[in-house]
């Protein structure tokens, strides 16, 4: 789920698993606004730098991390834990566009 945050658009809630009626409805983007945005969040993971990353995050963004059992609910709990996550050099990829 993504705000719009300091002239850009931010991660607010970060989660692979939600089910969709957790989510609350926003305004409809495109699919290549939505390419666009996975791209800015897939090239900040290649700078390997934690900040980085956290920048994509809205100021209260809320992540529920599929590699550690501590939702991050603040700045520097996102960075801590893409600290250590960047170790394991990930990349997302979009496999399908349905």
């Amino acid at each position: 789920v993504y705000v719009y945050e300091d002239s850009e658009w931010k991660i607010s809630h970060h989660h692979s698993s939600i089910m969709p009626e957790g989510i609350v409805t926003a305004e409809p983007i495109t699919e290549d606004e939505v390419r666009g945005l996975f791209n800015l969040w897939n090239d900040a993971l290649a700078t390997k730098d934690p900040v980085q990353v956290a920048k994509r995050y809205s100021k209260a963004g809320v992540l529920l991390p599929t590699v550690s059992d501590v939702p991050r609910t603040d700045h520097p709990g996102i960075v801590d834990y893409f600290t250590n996550f960047l170790k394991l050099e990930p990349r997302g990829e979009i496999e399908s566009g349905n």
